[in-house]
């Protein structure tokens, strides 16, 4: 492979090549060994990657009846989906912060654990992390109902991914999805038209979703109009009896990306429902588990922007051109150490957030960090994602833009986290609301994240355009995630935090990666973005070594 000029194959243990992912667990209390390490290294080898590949090739099916004409509505998988799904689940991908089987992590740090495992789960394929992500949120949702949260919470928590379609009572685990959305009303929920009727303790629910999520998973979360208002239910694929519930999928959608895992059009039938909180408030019932899917998509994002730059600077390593290395070249090197500097800040970002999810409870600064810098975390790095994996892509020419290597699937990937859980108007507006509601915390937020970078925070105008109202909203919303990011580097690598603050937010930022000035951090830069070799196993060193 080395005599054709082509890089090799990349495998690396995920944690322990990953200066960045280390300093944002150091900064939560959480060491980069044991089980994280090993993770790491199953994540980044090989067979992990070529899973991504089979069930990224090999999409999902509808099987709507069985072959005597009986209704059946199951999905079906390629075994490589299903593969990564029984690993994610072994871990606790769906279940970490809740479950009392991690009780020996201490309290302080299992959103940043599982945050670890999520980042570097994406890497290698990221469309089965949506079942383990809603499943994992779910239980925000259920604690509004604490009988029915109690009922299904054990199951939850089941570390044996059981795939098999028959009654959630019967399963030693399960997985839970959601569906919010309809064809006539998008984001805006409110104007759901699908009914819930009372029927004795449980409901009936008619209607239909235009987006269903995960529709192979034991049960549901979604959104129906009661007699007191809009309001969140259980929606459970079996009957308490044991029958199929009324749940019709009429057909997958056919994805631009994410697509080893199914979305689906589907009616209700006179399905069995729970009710989740009180009538009438079900979009205050669900908004907890929202912010937490939210917290995902930043830290999946920020996990897909990683392996990106990896591929990008492996392949730069081993490329030449010209008689040298891609690697040894000035530009090459100013646009690799530019995507590394908005990898730093994307994990950096992600996993301040992941702390503050964590003392959210007890913490009035964690709380107000949370409920502001979590849609506008999302809005940056989300959006970043898709721009960042082309630039990637673009390091490996040509190759980068076929499908047999990693980038074009990446990069098909990219966009979906900007749009799923509120798009960039919706996140920005988010923002412009938390701000409007307690204008006081917001800005002391921001005066603490301005003193922890040494910015000058009434240069940067951003509570000047919090109150410009939405015309400036997407303004605010990206020139905060930014601030926050950078007082987050600045924990621990105050020279990188003044080249993103430089070159991000300074009078001299410029758009593209590699037209950014970043005054004289690019070699720190460059030697960040692969930890020691020794380090990042065993692949990397024989490669180096090539």
């Amino acid at each position: 492979m080395t005599d054709a000029n082509q890089s090799p194959p990349f495998a690396a243990n995920l944690l322990l090549a990953d200066p960045a992912l280390q300093g944002a667990l150091a900064r939560s209390g959480v060491r980069a060994d044991g089980d994280l390490a090993a993770w790491g290294a199953r994540c980044g080898e090989a067979e992990a990657f070529d899973e991504g590949r089979l069930a990224d090739e090999f999409p999902p099916l509808l099987r709507t009846h069985d072959a005597r004409g009986a209704r059946r509505d199951e999905v079906e998988f390629h075994p490589a989906y299903h593969a990564l799904m029984a690993r994610s689940m072994k871990v606790g991908l769906h279940c970490s912060i809740w479950d009392a089987a991690d009780a020996g992590h201490p309290e302080p740090s299992r959103h940043a654990i599982r945050a670890a495992r999520l980042f570097m789960a994406t890497q290698a394929e990221s469309g089965h992390i949506c079942p383990l992500t809603m499943t994992s949120a779910s239980v925000a949702a259920l604690r509004a109902e604490p009988e029915l949260c109690r009922s299904w919470l054990p199951k939850i928590c089941g570390r044996n991914y059981d795939r098999s379609f028959r009654p959630w009572f019967e399963k030693s685990a399960v997985t839970l999805g959601m569906g919010m959305t309809e064809l006539q009303g998008g984001t805006d929920v409110r104007a759901n038209v699908t009914r819930a009727a009372p029927n004795g303790r449980a409901y009936q629910i008619d209607g239909a979703k235009w987006f269903f999520s995960a529709p192979m998973c034991d049960a549901f979360l979604v959104l129906a109009q009661a007699p007191g208002g809009l309001t969140a239910f259980l929606l459970p694929r079996f009957r308490p009896d044991g029958s199929i519930n009324g749940l019709r999928i009429d057909r997958l959608k056919n994805k631009l990306g994410n697509r080893s895992n199914a979305s689906a059009e589907v009616r209700f039938e006179a399905c069995f429902g729970e009710r989740v909180g009180p009538e009438g408030e079900g979009v205050k019932t669900i908004i907890e588990m929202v912010q937490l899917t939210r917290l995902d998509c930043v830290v999946a994002s920020a996990g897909l922007m990683r392996f990106a730059l990896a591929q990008a600077t492996w392949h730069a390593e081993h490329r030449r051109a010209f008689q040298r290395r891609l690697i040894d070249q000035p530009l090459m090197r100013a646009v690799l150490a530019d995507l590394a500097l908005e990898v730093e800040g994307a994990t950096a970002l992600a996993f301040a957030l992941a702390r503050a999810f964590e003392t959210a409870g007890s913490d009035p600064q964690a709380a107000a960090y949370a409920r502001l810098i979590t849609p506008a975390a999302k809005f940056l790095v989300c959006k970043t994602g898709p721009q960042f994996v082309c630039e990637a892509m673009e390091c490996l020419g040509g190759n980068g833009y076929v499908e047999e290597w990693p980038l074009a699937r990446a990069y098909r990937e990219a966009p979906v986290n900007a749009i799923w859980e509120g798009s960039g108007n919706v996140m920005a507006l988010d923002v412009l609301r938390v701000a409007r509601k307690a204008p006081e915390p917001a800005a002391a937020l921001i005066a603490r994240l301005a003193q922890a970078c040494g910015a000058d925070a009434e240069r940067l105008g951003i509570d000047a355009d919090l109150r410009g109202g939405e015309r400036l909203a997407r303004r605010a919303c990206e020139r905060l995630a930014r601030l926050a990011a950078a007082a987050a580097i600045a924990e621990d690598q105050p020279a990188l935090a003044a080249a993103y603050l430089q070159s991000r937010l300074g009078p001299d930022a410029a758009a593209q990666p590699g037209a950014r000035d970043l005054r004289g951090v690019e070699d720190l830069l460059i030697s960040r973005i692969f930890a020691d070799p020794d380090g990042a196993g065993a692949a990397w060193a024989r490669a180096k070594s090539a």
